[in-house]
């Protein structure tokens, strides 16, 4: 019975299905021995009962044939009993096996599954299809034993009587093409009922991912119905799939009778003329259901459908090609970071073109832009998370494809804006990697990343479970940075990981990483303006080349880079009377009612200075430096860069501890001494690209 088909049996569906069957060939061959037995046994009795019938109407001695049909039905029973274990058992540890390679797979695929099909539409295939296909091994097994019985029926009748073989197999093409017929009509109903279910499975998912969105809007019953919406499409799928099966079970059923009927009416002739005896005729009928049995082949054809168009779905995931890995390691080296004319496309759309990049060894990178410039891109390109669609990405002089996985997973650390924690405990996740690294190791990151505090006062501490850990999502960032760290490596890219700290956390961790002993080359995704002005330099995308790479307090004097970091750099580059309400992130400006703002020229951390008079407060909470007063103040970085939340931030500022705007204090110091310091002497690490001007502006 061939598994070919439009429906996904050729090309990676087919070769996945005759895959899951070598891998159960045993328990095949041994389902197929059972299903043959059952078989042989189911033929052996008609001629047992008649036999034991003739001999009981010619008043003979029968016993032994009475115990032989009982051996035979008792047989039978335990036949059956090991084909169900084994029929149960095979699809079992089909559908794991299955499960297993595409969970594999999609795992190495990474982001791309997720782009290609979406989450909720991978859980279906995974769940639901791989099921499905995982019947294959059984259905073939069993469509084999199932084979026996009609073949061995026709056998039957033609030793009983040529006669009677030959009236059975006269309408014995007509059955055939009724199951030929079935299996082409289904075959698309089963497609798209499958096809449909995934649909749905997917904007489930979706709203799962949004129940709190959903929830504050109020919209539940609208995305109810949304998620169900394809339902009259799935009923429609499932209709005309059973309407097929119906079909073509009503007209084997209708062609049966009619072979069985001219068999029985042949025996009765050939009984008439003393050529059967009437054990014979009771056999002859018993055969002819069994040459007819249409249904049990309708039942082993519709799995085989079924599982067909289930391997059809798993293999479009296989069709996708996994990065290779390569076998070499790295060369000793401080962690150089160079893209050579890379391209990464996003369906349709170029997101990087061109880009030229170099990232000494031991430097921090902050990578800046709008929205959609592809800084989360280029940060997966570093550590290839993804792979670009031209040119190539280099860490320490080895292209990244050449690696062996190991030797990269080791060499690059990454945490992530919204991370995803495993394990079972607090300290699974922190040490989760190629290697666990040792507790000690765990510790130190969590203080790096300022997480020991809160998970020590967990009730086991770093061996509370996971579940059992109520997280904000501030804390869920530290975990996740605490993560990157504890591996080490060469190349450490933070993917907007910084985004939920508030501002001491953050200052206390950018500083760990740039004046600690964190000694891996950085690459800083960044969203603030503060945590740019820490970098030894930025690299500011837009329109999907490197407009410019220079130090974060060159770039400021750029009105065009301030806009970048949002509506107050705007703002105060060109309303020098504005009210102080809209001042620095958390500045003192805030409630000042006579207060102005003034630029702050190339200064990135005092950009904005309120004045006025009343107490001084602190915003310590938001801002990343800088004190200030009910009506005047200094704004930091972030004040320049988040303006718009101003008042909300002084009332929260206003609550800060005095040993908080100590600190705060201390941070605007070191933060404008960074932003006004010389240019690096000669000699100095530099970063270093060939940036390419964008919409004409000068690099």
């Amino acid at each position: 019975m061939s598994l070919s088909g439009k429906s996904g049996g050729t090309g990676p569906g087919r070769a996945l299905l005759r895959a899951a069957v070598r891998h159960s060939a045993v328990r095949c061959a041994l389902l197929c021995l059972v299903g043959v037995g059952a078989a042989g046994a189911g033929l052996l009795l008609p001629a047992v009962l008649g036999r034991t019938l003739d001999l009981l109407l010619t008043r003979a001695p029968a016993g032994r044939w009475v115990a032989y049909s009982a051996g035979l039905v008792l047989l039978l029973a335990l036949l059956d009993m090991a084909e169900a274990v084994l029929h149960g058992t095979t699809d079992a540890r089909a559908t794991a096996w299955l499960r297993g390679r595409l969970t594999g797979h999609v795992l190495a695929l990474g982001p791309r599954a997720t782009d290609r099909f979406g989450s909720g539409e991978l859980v279906a295939r995974l769940v639901g299809s791989a099921a499905q296909a995982g019947t294959a091994p059984t259905a073939l097994a069993a469509s084999a034993a199932a084979l026996a019985g009609p073949v061995g029926g026709v056998v039957a009748l033609g030793l009983i009587d040529p006669w009677l073989a030959a009236v059975f197999l006269a309408g014995a093409p007509l059955l055939a093409l009724l199951l030929r017929a079935f299996a082409r009509d289904s075959s698309a109903c089963v497609a798209e009922y499958q096809r449909v279910q995934g649909r749905i499975a997917a904007a489930l998912a979706e709203a799962v991912g949004g129940a709190r969105t959903i929830r504050a809007a109020g919209t539940e019953d609208r995305e109810t119905a949304r998620v169900l919406r394809p339902l009259p499409e799935l009923s429609r799928a499932g209709r005309l799939m059973w309407r097929a099966q119906g079909r073509a079970a009503a007209r084997a059923v209708a062609v049966a009778p009619l072979l069985q009927l001219s068999v029985v009416a042949v025996a009765g002739l050939l009984l008439a003329r003393h050529r059967l005896t009437v054990g014979e005729v009771l056999a002859a009928s018993r055969y002819a259901v069994l040459a007819t049995g249409a249904g049990v082949l309708v039942g082993q054809l519709a799995a085989l459908v079924r599982a067909r168009a289930a391997a059809g779905r798993l293999g479009e995931i296989l069709a996708e090609p996994a990065p290779g890995h390569g076998s070499r390691p790295l060369p000793p080296g401080p962690g150089r970071l160079e893209l050579r004319g890379v391209t990464a496309r996003r369906g349709d759309r170029t997101v990087l073109a061109g880009v030229d990049l170099t990232v000494p060894g031991g430097t921090t990178l902050a990578v800046v832009g709008r929205s959609g410039a592809g800084k989360s891109l280029l940060a997966a390109l570093a550590g290839r998370l993804a792979d670009p669609d031209a040119g190539e990405v280099l860490l320490d002089g080895v292209p990244l494809p050449e690696l062996a996985h190991d030797e990269l997973r080791r060499a690059v650390g990454y945490a992530f804006e919204r991370p995803v924690l495993l394990g079972a405990t607090v300290q699974d996740a922190i040490g989760l990697g190629v290697s666990a690294p040792p507790a000690d190791r765990v510790r130190q990151a969590a203080r790096t990343a300022c997480a020991d505090a809160f998970v020590r006062r967990l009730p086991e501490g770093y061996a509370t479970a996971l579940a059992d850990t109520p997280r904000s999502g501030g804390e869920s960032q530290r975990l996740g940075l605490a993560r990157a760290f504890a591996h080490g490596g060469r190349l450490l890219v933070l993917d907007d990981a910084l985004s939920s700290l508030d501002t001491i956390t953050e200052h206390r961790i950018t500083r760990a990483l740039t004046e600690g002993d964190v000694a891996a080359t950085r690459l800083v995704v960044a969203h603030r303006a503060a945590t740019a002005a820490r970098a030894d330099a930025v690299a500011w995308l837009d329109g999907g080349r490197v407009r410019a790479l220079a130090p974060h307090a060159r770039l400021w004097r750029e009105p065009e880079y301030r806009r970048v970091f949002g509506e107050y750099a705007e703002g105060a580059e060109e309303a020098e009377g504005a009210a102080a309400t809209d001042g620095a992130d958390g500045s003192g400006g805030a409630a000042g009612a006579s207060g102005t703002a003034t630029p702050g020229g190339a200064d990135p951390i005092g950009d904005a200075t309120a004045t006025g008079g009343g107490t001084p407060i602190s915003g310590a909470d938001e801002m990343d430096g800088g004190t200030g007063g009910t009506g005047g103040g200094t704004g930091g970085t972030d004040g320049a860069a988040h303006g718009p939340a101003a008042s909300t931030r002084a009332a929260d500022a206003t609550r800060t501890s005095a040993s908080t705007r100590a600190a705060d204090a201390t941070h605007t110091a070191e933060a404008t001494r960074t932003a006004d310091a010389p240019a690096p002497a000669p000699g100095s690490p530099r970063l270093t690209s060939s940036p390419r001007p964008a919409n004409g502006a000068r690099p």
